[in-house]
């Protein structure tokens, strides 16, 4: 049995400590726990919780929380998360107190200092599941100087291209709120499908003279991990408004990068309904890369411009003049969406149907600006049904689901099913489970959509070669092979005399000259 009155000094404590839980305000959320844990009166002696101000996460109090809900009736078990996640909620400042002390504290001691508190904040009130996030399965791969870093994501499920083609157009059974990243969701209770939003605080802020707002977030793929979200339910669009949202956010956030998908099926992210950036803390791998080809705009005399030395097709710009780098930005944006080469299957529209896009990405290194873009085509063929430039078919045994922002950065989230099927086929490789080509050609077998990359290693390497960490090692290799495979597969310009030709064209659609 839970001891519910010493739970209450517990979550007291803790909000002491980490919440801002001020103590002229202890003795009336000591009253609201004991109304929420059904309790009629505090404890006399809570003994010594000082153990609890080295917690490093909430896990242990809202383990307890839930175990005590669940066994008192309170909530059910498949409910319990919503009820830690809106006590939680109730001990966290007020999002117009968080929005306060975030902005005094950029004033007073700077945005790192800012940023710094909200996300401590966002992570130990459980709204970013830190615990979670850490057991993902991370690595990096250097493939001859330019990196990827690969995470096998345990805590997000997959969603393929075509439900995210349906967001589009599908009707929500209720308006309120519209979409999971709409401003109404800050307090939002949740059920079981839809995931509590009582914990999370946000930060007001403009772009592009636009009401914004910005919050951590939960799934958190790298460091610090940040959304970006317009307080209008609007769809996601990629047009000059876009290049001066991002230079904005860069501005005020010179610490963060930020990026925006692009704004279509198949190369747009998982979210389309809903105009929003991603960004955070972290220098991509794309970022590292160098450039393999320079140019010079006459008309933007102090943008730097070259071609990015990286798998997919992308091109960066860097200048002190924020009003020549955004002038060559929105000419970029303006020209891609219009531009086909038919040599290498660029078509800009098919039957009115629009298939080219891109991805802005904005830092800051000093008083630098760097904007990246990452050009992008959605066509489809039926060689080809889920994209031409997407992941082809025989790799989507490691990843199906749609290359987003992050991934075509370099970071490749892959679903969490494969944690379970690497270790399997590791196995195979090293013996300890025996190959069976007819047992894996069954559709119904766990492994069926491995089977043609096992019968490859296992022509390679020969089952019971390899001990354990030999074979691990060559299943992962494999996976690093196809994720440097599928960012080729997302180039529009293949490293080719086509894809060489069709480049120096659109270089020179925006002016720009080969050094």
């Amino acid at each position: 049995m839970i001891d519910g009155k010493l739970l209450v000094e517990k979550l007291l404590r803790y909000a002491k400590t980490f919440l801002h839980l001020k103590p002229r305000d202890e003795i009336y959320f000591r009253n609201i726990l004991l109304r929420e844990l059904h309790l009629t009166e505090p404890t006399e002696d809570a003994g010594d919780l000082s153990y609890i101000d080295a917690l490093d996460v909430p896990d242990e109090i809202t383990a307890e929380l839930e175990g005590y809900a669940v066994e008192n009736g309170i909530t059910r078990e498949e409910e319990k998360e919503l009820f830690s996640g809106y006590i939680m909620g109730i001990l966290s400042p007020l999002p117009s107190v968080t929005n306060e002390e975030f902005y005094r504290l950029k004033e007073t001691k700077g945005i790192k200092a800012a940023c710094d508190y909200l996300y401590s904040l966002s992570v130990k009130n459980d709204y970013v599941k830190k615990t979670a996030i850490a057991k993902n399965l991370k690595w990096e791969y250097d493939d001859g100087g330019r990196m990827l870093e690969i995470t096998v994501n345990l805590s997000k499920p997959e969603k393929d291209n075509k439900e995210i083609a349906k967001l589009l157009t599908q009707k929500v059974s209720t308006n309120y709120p519209k979409c999971r990243l709409c401003k109404e969701n800050e307090g939002f209770v949740g059920n079981v499908s839809y995931p509590a939003r009582e914990n999370i605080r946000t930060i007001s802020l403009t772009l592009g003279g636009e009401r914004w707002f910005v919050q951590y977030s939960p799934y958190a793929y790298y460091n610090e991990h940040l959304i970006a979200i317009s307080e209008r339910h609007a769809p996601m669009h990629i047009k000059s408004d876009t290049i001066e949202k991002v230079l904005d956010f860069v501005d005020f956030f010179p610490n963060y990068m930020i990026g925006s998908n692009a704004a279509l099926p198949i190369i747009g992210g998982s979210i389309l309904n809903h105009e929003h950036f991603q960004g955070g803390g972290h220098l991509m791998p794309m970022h590292k890369a160098g450039i393999k080809d320079e140019y010079v705009c006459k008309h933007f005399p102090s943008v730097k411009v070259g071609i990015t030395d990286w798998y997919n097709s992308a091109i960066r710009l860097i200048s002190r003049n924020r009003e020549e780098i955004a002038a060559l930005s929105k000419l970029i944006v303006e020209k891609w969406e219009t531009f086909s080469f038919a040599p290498c299957g660029i078509y800009a529209e098919t039957d009115g149907v629009r298939h080219n896009s891109c991805s802005p990405i904005a830092r800051k290194n000093g008083d630098e600006y760097i904007v990246d873009f990452i050009l992008r085509n959605n066509i489809t063929t039926e060689e080809y049904p889920d994209g031409v430039f997407h992941a082809h078919p025989e790799y989507h045994n490691i990843k199906k689901e749609g290359i987003g922002l992050i991934e075509a950065m370099g970071l490749f989230v892959l679903p969490g099913r494969l944690k379970k099927q690497l270790a399997m086929i590791a196995d195979i490789l090293s013996g300890k489970t025996p190959y069976d080509e007819n047992a894996l050609s069954d559709k119904d077998n766990y492994l069926y959509v491995h089977r043609n990359m096992i019968k490859e290693l296992v022509s390679e390497y020969s089952c019971g070669k390899l001990n354990e960490k030999q074979a691990e090692d060559a299943v992962k290799n494999r996976v690093n092979v196809v994720c440097a495979h599928i960012l080729e597969n997302t180039a529009v310009f293949k490293n080719d005399k086509a894809g060489i030709d069709g480049f120096a064209k659109f270089m020179s659609a925006i002016g720009a000259e080969k050094i």
